[in-house]
């Protein structure tokens, strides 16, 4: 079983909590909420991201029991399947904002990705390093005594009377 915060709350109300931040983030693209629990919509907002790129039927059937409301489904399998469906993952972004007021938690944004009037702008792909061809073990070897430092004779620098 996957490790989850627990959020100090009993499990249906820990479970419902979650399914109505990440069904608010499908609707309004952008909460603001504890960093804690970001963290944890952010993980949940990216498994129902991934069950609308399916499409399948059992995909939707799964999102349903989870999500609340029809339009928030409609949105889940139509918009933000279209515009992540090059995408790999993380299709969430959580940016810490400041601390509340009453209890100085500390707070955060949690937002989709590539859509317009972003906090932050998403940084471009990193381009793959080339691949090197591996050297076979004796070049290797060749290669690091090549540059290895010669060893040096002990001196004693304890002068002798």
């Amino acid at each position: 079983m996957t490790k989850f915060r627990k959020l100090n709350r009993p499990t249906a109300h820990r479970i419902s909590m979650l399914r109505t931040m990440v069904s608010q983030l499908v609707k309004h693209e952008r909460i603001e909420t504890t960093v804690s629990k970001a963290k944890e919509v952010r993980r949940l907002a990216d498994n129902m991201v991934q069950l609308g790129k399916e499409g399948t039927l059992c995909a939707a059937r799964q999102a349903a029991a989870f999500v609340r409301g029809d339009d928030v489904l409609h949105k889940l399998f139509t918009e933000l399947a279209y515009r992540y469906k090059d995408r790999a993952g993380g299709y969430t972004r959580m940016l810490r904002t400041r601390f509340r007021v009453g209890d100085a938690a500390p707070l955060a944004y949690i937002e989709f990705i590539d859509r317009e009037n972003e906090l932050r702008q998403s940084k471009p792909a990193a381009p793959q390093p080339p691949q090197r061809e591996p050297l076979d073990p004796w070049a290797r070897s060749r290669i690091t005594r090549q540059f290895a430092s010669p060893k040096q004779p002990k001196s004693s620098s304890e002068p002798e009377d």
